[in-house]
């Protein structure tokens, strides 16, 4: 039996350097979950296609960070040398967009399993939008098109997850709706500026970058779905960090 991965996974619903330019709170979380006080931070932009204005933000943001920030582009010809690539980062950062874009172009290339192998070994995994679905088995997802619909995912974290709960009118209810009839299992939502911190496979904590930013778990009974407020630690007040 293989062991229990030690690596980090901080799920934001939305927020960091590309929703809140102005709000560090959940990046500099991110950071100090790292072991070494001076971390490599990985930037992986393939959910929007490694747009050059989204990897130009993360530079700019985490440049003024005690960190050495980097990129892996995956929409490049040749290819990069991702075996050697990532073993030397400390933290994966990963940003919103398609998922399905996102997952297909790590498959192919076999990225999924170079950034498992490394959650095993304890590194930080973190993102927004589709950069916090990824890590789930399953999520509510608008990358096929103007509809919301359910989007399986590389499974390491159990159940679904709704990203952007409360920042999009029609997430919480599609949410609703997919997991009543059973086309999503349970799962988590979080709202914009609220991230799930998980440690292994399990729920640690949950952190926010604003005063009302909650999570929730999300489940069927019956045929009703319940919602339960999940404790949530606001970074910016006292005794949080």
């Amino acid at each position: 039996m293989p062991p229990s991965p030690k690596g980090h996974v901080i799920a934001m619903g939305g927020g960091g350097f590309s929703m809140e330019p102005g709000n560090t709170l959940l990046d500099d979380y991110v950071l100090a979950q790292a072991r070494r006080s001076k971390p490599r931070i990985c930037f992986l932009g393939s959910a929007s296609g490694d747009a050059a204005s989204y990897v130009e933000k993360f530079y700019v943001a985490f440049s003024q960070q005690a960190c050495e920030p980097t990129h892996l582009p995956m929409f490049v010809t040749p290819p990069p040398d991702i075996a050697r690539i990532v073993p030397r980062q400390d933290v994966f950062y990963v940003g919103g967009g398609s998922t399905r874009n996102l997952l297909l172009i790590w498959r192919e290339w076999g990225l999924h399993r170079q950034l498992a192998r490394e959650w095993r070994r304890g590194k930080v995994f973190a993102g927004v939008s589709a950069g916090s679905l990824c890590w789930f088995e399953s999520g509510v997802s608008d990358s096929f098109g103007p509809r919301l619909a359910p989007v399986h995912a590389l499974g390491w974290i159990r159940g679904s997850h709704c990203p952007h709960y409360d920042g999009e009118a029609e997430r919480r209810p599609a949410y609703h709706a997919l997991v009543r009839r059973g086309a999503l299992p349970a799962g988590y939502a979080a709202d914009d500026g609220a991230a799930l911190h998980f440690v292994g496979r399990k729920l640690r904590r949950i952190v926010s970058s604003r005063p009302n930013a909650k999570a929730y778990r999300v489940t069927r009974v019956g045929q009703a779905v319940t919602e339960k407020p999940l404790s949530t630690d606001f970074l910016g007040g006292r005794g949080t960090r």
